[in-house]
């Protein structure tokens, strides 16, 4: 073969993917396959992701001094029902092909001390999915919009806006070379033309993207992810393996 082929066994896939991220720092290649599983179907697209915290802010009284205290919990439910009307006008706009629709939901949720003082504090962490066309930036925005819009419509509420972890969506484009070599040699193999799909989660391909790596996913058939009982069909592992070897040697060729 003309290249060289990497192989990458990372670390932190299911968080932040900080050994993708240490491996762009002093390796790039013409081309890359992520191996998660996908059941033998080509995965061209997935879903950014965005955290964000929500400091809602009260005063701290005793249970008995009402006129002292902002209670920062009941402060917090107008934004808990705001965000859940955001997630209907998501579910409600243009959807990506793909992918469908944006969506958002309350994580987790911290708030109060003990029964008999008005809570000065609480902290609300919220994750956003993202298509295609949005990011850290334009969910900020979002929720700055509708944060401001309470502040401005619900007396005494106050709030803090911090940005945590974000990754970007990803989308591959169906006529790089990569994804035609692979799509050809999976329609060999599986004797019809792979289905092509998306994902819901967030996975490697878009840091490798946003290095300027092309890239697809492709893995094998399976079940029960994360469960104790997880396993992957063995025959399809065959299957992959053929397909690979003969996707390098073409794209090496």
């Amino acid at each position: 073969m003309r290249g060289d082929v990497i192989l990458a066994c990372v670390a932190d896939e299911e968080y932040g993917s900080s050994g993708t991220e240490e491996v762009l720092e002093s390796f790039t290649a013409d081309a890359a396959i992520i191996t998660e599983p996908s059941h033998l179907e080509v995965t061209l697209a997935h879903k950014g992701f965005a955290w964000f915290d929500v400091e809602i802010e009260g005063r701290a009284a005793h249970g008995s001094r009402p006129e002292l205290g902002i209670d920062a919990i009941a402060k917090a439910g107008h934004f808990l029902v705001a965000l859940e009307d955001l997630g209907r006008r998501l579910a409600q706009s243009p959807a990506h092909p793909l992918l469908g629709t944006g969506t958002v939901h309350a994580s987790v949720i911290h708030g109060g001390e003990e029964p008999s003082t008005y809570p000065a504090h609480c902290r609300i962490t919220l994750e956003r999915r993202t298509v295609p066309g949005e990011n850290a930036d334009t969910v900020e925005r979002e929720l700055t919009a509708v944060l401001d819009h309470l502040t401005d419509t619900v007396p005494d509420f106050r709030y803090q806006l911090t940005r945590g972890l974000h990754r970007e969506p990803f989308e591959a484009a169906p006529e790089v070379s990569i994804v035609r070599t692979l799509t050809h040699h999976a329609e060999q193999a599986l004797g019809h033309p792979p289905v092509v799909r998306a994902e819901p989660y967030w996975t490697d391909c878009a840091l490798l993207d946003r290095a300027g790596i092309p890239c697809l996913l492709f893995g094998v058939d399976g079940e029960d992810a994360h469960a104790a009982t997880e396993y992957v069909d063995l025959a399809s592992l065959d299957r992959l393996t053929d397909i690979l070897m003969a996707t390098i040697t073409d794209f090496c060729s």
